[in-house]
């Protein structure tokens, strides 16, 4: 059991139910549902990596390398991905221009592939064995 992976999978757990419900109950009526639907994408996305961190938490298969490698690229790209996502699609309530940020979406979203990438080499490693 790796106690960084489920905390950081509970932590990140905890702000997507905080992030989306305050989506569904507050943000909603201000942005446009355009903007709505690329925020539910950001929370749905962190969801799955939360659960992700969680689950890695509880394996055992992966080198104390790769462990960090991959714990890194999730949070980095959790961080990159869904928080980007966050503050473009509420761009129009601020008085600052998050656009100049816009491609720390796709960076983030690099981050969180070659992450499950890890992982999957790993899996298929064990296969060898």
């Amino acid at each position: 059991m790796n106690k960084k992976f489920l905390i950081a999978g509970a932590i990140f757990g905890l702000l997507g139910v905080i992030i989306g419900a305050f989506a569904a109950h507050g943000l909603k009526p201000l942005i446009s549902q355009e903007s709505f639907q690329s925020f539910e994408t950001g929370v749905k996305y962190q969801m799955y990596h939360a659960l992700f961190l969680l689950i890695l938490g509880g394996w055992n298969f992966l080198s104390q390398k790769l462990k960090d490698a991959t714990f890194y690229l999730l949070v980095f790209g959790i961080t990159f991905f869904s928080g980007s996502i966050y503050l473009l699609a509420t761009n129009n309530l601020t008085n600052i221009d998050f656009r100049s940020i816009a491609l720390v979406t796709p960076l983030g979203g690099s981050l969180l592939i070659i992450g499950w990438l890890l992982v999957l080499i790993s899996i298929l490693k064990l296969k060898k064995k």
